[in-house]
Order: C-alpha cells, then sequence, then structure tokens
C-alpha cells in the first residue's frame, strides 16, 4: 500500500467513527444520514481535487472504501427476498378476507401508474421549456461503448408485448424467483407468498389447528427476520458515507457542464413530482412536511445507492413505523414501486429522451397526437422495470423501441447517468412510500396515532 492510500483510508475511518459517536450522543438515524452524506461528499470532492494528477490513487482508495459502501448495498439486497417473502406471507395469513388484496393492489397500482403518467407530462413540459433536443451531443470513447451496450439489448425487447410482460410476473420456479434471477423476480416473490398465504387462510377454514400452527411459525419468522433488518438498518449512514464518497470522488465535472441543462431540467421535473406527491397527500389529510421528515433517511439511501430494490428494507421499515401503514400495504407498495410505476425511471426520463430524439426522425414533439401516445406507452412501459442501478435505460429502449424511434441518445448520456440516476431513485422510492400511504389511509388501515406523531424516529 502506498502511502496516500492509507491516508486517504485513515482519513476515510476517522469518518466512520465521528458519526459512530455523533449517533451515540443520542442524534436521530436522519440526522445523522445527513451528516454522512455532506462528509461523504466533501471527502469524495477532496480526493478528486487533491489526486487530480494521480487517478490511480483515488482508484484504489475507492476500491477499498466500497468494502463498506457496496458492502453495505450487499446487505440489504441479501435480505431482500427473505423480507418480501415472509413479511408479505405474514401479512396475509392476519387477514380475515382474502378479497381485501385486491382492493389493495388495485389501489396502489393506481397511484404508482397515475403518477407515472403524470411524471411523463413532467418530463415533457421542461423539456419544452429547456428547449431540450439531441443535437450538439459529442460521441466519445465512452459513449460509443455505451451506444453499443444498448443497442446490444435491443434483443430483450424486440419481441416484448404487454402479455408477454404480465406473464413474466408469474413464478415458473419460486425457489429460482427467491434468487432473484430475473428482472420481475420481486413481483414473482410477491404472487407466490401472496398464494401461500390466501392457502393459508382457505386451511384455516377446514383445519384451524393446523392453520394456527402455520401462522404462529410464520409470524416468528417474520419477527426474526424484521430484527435483522433493523441491524442492518443501523448500519445505513456508514453506508451512505462511503456511496457520497464513491459518487463524489468518480464524477467528472465537464461531462456535468456539458449536459448542464439536461442535467437542471431533470432534477426540477423531479422536484416537480416531489410536490405533485406532497399534493396528493395534503389532499388526502396528511401533513407532507411531518411525511417528508420521517421518509427523509429512507430517500438519502435510495439517492445514494441507485437502487430501488436494495431500498426495500429500509421503504418498509419508514411505511410500517414512521407512517403508521398496514403492513400489508407498506410490503406492496414497497415491491410493486420497485418494478412498476417507477416516477423517475419509467416515467420522466424515457418522455424526456423521446421528446428530444423525436425531431431527428421528422417528428413533431409538440404535436397533441405524439404527446398523448407518448404519455401512455411509457404509462404501460414502466410495468417491470428492474428496481436497480441502470433500469431507466431499460426503460428507455422499451419506450424508444416501441415508438419507432432511434436509441442512440441513450448511450450520449451514459456520462452523467449516475448523477441523474440518484435523483430518479429516490423519486422512485418516494412514489413507492406515496402510493403506500395514500391507499392505507384510503382503506382505513392506518395508525394515526403513528401518522401524526411530528417525530422521524
Amino acid at each position: 500500500m502506498t502511502f496516500s492510500l492509507l491516508l486517504n483510508l485513515a482519513v476515510f475511518i476517522v469518518l466512520l467513527a465521528v458519526l459512530y459517536r455523533f449517533k451515540k450522543h443520542g442524534n436521530s438515524l436522519s440526522v445523522t444520514v445527513l451528516l454522512a452524506l455532506v462528509l461523504g461528499l466533501v471527502f469524495g470532492v477532496a480526493l478528486q481535487n487533491l489526486y487530480s494528477g494521480n487517478p490511480s490513487a483515488v482508484s484504489q482508495s475507492i476500491d477499498w472504501i466500497n468494502l463498506v459502501g457496496n458492502g453495505y448495498v450487499r446487505l440489504l439486497q441479501m435480505i431482500v427476498m427473505p423480507l418480501v417473502f415472509v413479511s408479505i406471507l405474514s401479512a396475509i395469513t392476519r387477514l380475515h378476507d382474502a378479497g381485501s388484496l385486491g382492493k389493495i393492489s388495485f389501489s396502489i397500482l393506481g397511484v404508482l401508474l397515475f403518477t407515472t403518467a403524470i411524471a411523463a407530462l413532467v418530463g415533457i413540459g421542461f423539456s419544452i421549456l429547456f428547449d431540450l433536443n439531441a443535437e450538439g451531443l459529442i460521441a466519445g470513447a465512452r459513449e460509443v461503448a455505451a451506444q453499443e451496450r444498448v443497442l446490444g439489448r435491443v434483443d430483450q425487447v424486440a419481441n416484448l408485448t404487454i402479455p408477454s410482460m404480465l406473464l413474466s410476473f408469474i413464478p415458473r420456479n419460486p425457489f429460482a424467483e427467491l434468487t432473484g434471477a430475473n428482472p420481475t423476480s420481486i413481483i414473482s416473490t410477491v404472487i407466490f407468498a401472496a398464494f401461500l398465504g390466501i392457502a393459508t387462510l382457505r386451511l384455516r377454514k377446514d383445519n384451524g389447528d393446523i392453520a394456527e400452527r402455520i401462522s404462529q411459525g410464520i409470524d416468528s419468522l417474520n419477527k426474526l427476520v424484521m430484527s435483522l433488518v433493523r441491524i442492518i438498518i443501523s448500519l445505513t449512514p456508514y453506508g451512505i458515507l462511503a456511496l457520497m464518497t464513491r459518487m463524489a470522488a468518480t464524477s467528472s465535472l465537464s461531462d456535468i457542464l456539458n449536459l448542464l441543462n439536461f442535467i437542471i431540467a431533470s432534477y426540477l421535473a423531479m422536484a416537480v413530482m416531489f410536490a405533485v406527491h406532497a399534493l396528493l397527500l395534503g389532499l388526502s389529510g396528511i401533513n407532507p412536511l411531518t411525511y417528508y421528515k420521517k421518509v427523509l433517511p429512507t430517500l438519502l439511501f435510495a439517492f445514494t445507492s441507485r437502487s430501488s430494490a436494495a431500498t426495500i428494507p429500509l421503504n418498509i421499515e419508514t411505511q410500517t413505523n414512521k407512517l403508521g401503514n398496514s403492513g400489508t400495504i407498506a410490503n406492496f407498495s414497497a415491491t410493486f414501486g420497485a418494478t412498476i410505476g417507477q416516477n423517475g425511471c419509467a416515467g420522466i426520463y424515457p418522455a424526456m429522451l423521446a421528446f428530444m430524439v423525436a425531431p431527428s426522425v421528422g417528428i413533431d414533439p409538440l404535436a397533441p397526437q405524439f404527446i398523448l401516445s407518448l404519455v401512455a406507452i411509457v404509462t404501460i412501459s414502466s410495468f417491470g422495470i428492474a428496481g436497480v442501478g441502470g433500469g431507466a435505460t431499460f426503460a428507455a429502449i422499451v419506450v424508444l423501441s416501441t415508438m419507432g424511434l432511434p436509441l442512440t441518445l441513450v448511450g450520449l448520456l451514459i456520462s452523467i447517468e449516475p448523477l441523474i440516476d440518484m435523483g430518479r431513485t429516490a423519486l422512485n422510492v418516494n412514489g413507492a412510500m406515496t402510493a403506500g400511504t395514500l391507499s392505507s389511509k384510503w382503506l382505513k388501515q392506518t395508525d394515526l396515532q403513528v401518522l401524526a406523531n411530528p417525530k422521524a424516529e
């Protein structure tokens, strides 16, 4: 190890110790996470500037720092499938009427798809406001390589239809789905758990004693998994420190400046969608300020990790313990929201790209027919978008291919993809939590005392 590497790691360890002491002094998780975000940003920028002439020193340091950041993400990914499976199974076995699952699913999916349609319109609106187009974008070595990867993924969607997409949700091998083998494995796991839960409810009518023993076993397993979730969530500040350090240290200022117009338009569109979520909450009698105070740590993790799927444990924990949402609704909204109706990745982003590239093939992007078609296709194609980094690229390929538009623009924006994807992921997760909170309130399954409690912890 070089001296510079040892020095960088020593500083990182000191920052970890600062966060530990800060939390031990009674500060809330949300405040500690915010401090981790700031410290990671400052440390990452410092690394990039101090070693501007020695990029290998930065890359070597990030390799070690990634042990904390990527290690934390992997721990969350480790518990996603067990958490989804066990918690949904446990929640359903507590129900007295399996028919209520239909109301829950309809409400959550309705909110997710409705807000995705609005997100597409917002993306189009800011594309018009900032006069975004594909002209003048330069294809460097990274962009050319990205274009080749994008074209290589076209085969995945060449024969994709809505029926085949819906069919992919049904698990053919539930044990394979539990390993996360497919992009839609989370939804498939939800469906498998739901069927097992319904089977338990039916068994309760035929043999109550056996069904009760099964329910007790499931409840015990659920408590064990949730205890594991709380342990891993307590590591959030350290994971965010590492993830933010990596992002700040590896971002290219020249790429950011070259595409600054698109970045600003994207983040303003996301800000409007956060306001739309707040409006929907307010119209349902939920205080948006209290809501955002409680969900901030979860949004910060989604922002830095760029993974809706990895945020599922935090999402469920926040909905049940801070927002008072029903356990069943929290699990369904968190899991559905990771793959369906993503406001950022499947709403704003593909709509903006389609608007930008349409003139290159002689299509007027301001034509009402084009806008209506784009919104409809964006909304429908938002089913089954993988909730991990890169899901937005897949969503853009689906939308552009369906509309017969060229895909080259997707590769040209690859240099700023991580920066924009951070905001998109936070918006995706907030859309899922908003859907869960609204559905729980509408279906009268919310613990109103927990919801009204202004404390974030």
